[in-house]
């Protein structure tokens, strides 16, 4: 690239480029250095951070020499827009804002090829290859959100910044996943757990699958970098997956809390038949998943889901698991 780079007039180099280098976490800090201590500090990039910093590639760029692709347009309100030096992006860390907007980009970029990776767009439907927008930091709240109606993401920067921890991205991703699926989901309790679930289960998945099964820290854990800035016990979890949580006994009327029962029963699914086997049914089931979808019916879903795709051995694990959680008879 930087050979082609050096032939070709500043203009068409510079539209050539699809696919650069950047730093970024993978997944987090936490995860990485398996260090229960660490803390935001107000974005200063302190040395205990150095060894979680990883250079990357990003793939699927438009070549506008922003962060722009095919999957994602990364859109900011703090500091400039990252843009490609020299054939890359530079080495950013937390103390900069642009590092933020290239976690965004990488990401989102990953948790789609993750579905690519499972057959979804080849050998089973597309979901959600759709170029999405990545707001950052336009949110001073704790706290990040998809808006369905203009299917974009908005990623807080109360606490730890969320675009630091890649698994508060993929959460979000996951709730447009399901957007994409099923227009609108979520309209009720009980749909609306599924969906933090679902994006609980899915960040762990794609984490999981990019950089490998965290040894440091545990597997379950959900955004152990972003939860430091509100969670005392240790080891600082979002939520968990492995929860014991079951229906209806233990239902509260809020949807994260009450996703817990959903979550469990997706990880069990894993934990039987192996992540890539789980995680293609849980996202082909999707597709019949109506917005105001019930546990029942949803559990019913998948298991006629993994019946179909991989026969009455993995129904049966699927089944299991969703029995064992209350959510079928």
């Amino acid at each position: 690239m930087v050979l082609l780079a050096a032939l070709l007039p500043a203009s068409a180099a510079h539209a050539a480029v699809t696919s650069a280098t950047a730093t970024v976490f993978a997944p987090n800090p936490v995860q990485a250095l398996g260090r229960q201590d660490l803390t935001d500090a107000k974005d200063a990039d302190l040395p205990e951070f150095a060894a979680a910093y990883r250079r990357v590639t990003l793939t699927d760029l438009d070549g506008s020499g922003k962060l722009a692709g095919r999957y994602v347009v990364v859109k900011s309100s703090t500091g400039k827009a990252a843009t490609l030096s020299g054939g890359a992006f530079p080495d950013w860390h937390r103390d900069a804002d642009q590092f933020e907007q290239v976690m965004g980009y990488y990401w989102v970029t990953t948790a789609q090829h993750y579905l690519q990776h499972l057959g979804f767009g080849s050998t089973l439907r597309p979901v959600n290859q759709r170029q999405i927008q990545l707001r950052i930091d336009q949110y001073g709240g704790d706290n990040s959100f998809l808006r369905e109606d203009k299917a974009n993401i908005t990623l807080g920067k109360g606490g730890v910044d969320d675009a630091e921890d890649a698994e508060v991205i993929v959460h979000e991703y996951g709730h447009s996943v399901q957007d994409g699926q099923v227009t609108g989901f979520g309209t009720t309790l009980e749909s609306g757990a599924i969906g933090e679930a679902f994006g609980d289960y899915l960040a762990v998945a794609v984490t999981s699958w990019a950089t490998g099964v965290p040894t440091l820290t545990p597997e379950a854990c959900v955004a152990d970098w972003d939860s430091v800035s509100y969670t005392a016990r240790t080891p600082h979890c979002l939520r968990r997956l492995d929860g014991t949580k079951h229906y209806p006994e233990d239902v509260v009327g809020e949807v994260h809390a009450d996703g817990e029962i959903w979550s469990r029963a997706l990880w069990d699914i894993r934990t039987a038949l192996g992540d890539t086997k789980a995680t293609t049914l849980i996202v082909e089931a999707q597709f019949a998943f109506t917005p105001d979808i019930t546990f029942a019916a949803a559990a019913r879903a998948t298991v006629d889901a993994a019946q179909r795709l991989y026969g009455p051995a993995a129904a049966q694990a699927a089944r299991a698991a969703f029995t064992a959680r209350g959510l079928l008879p």
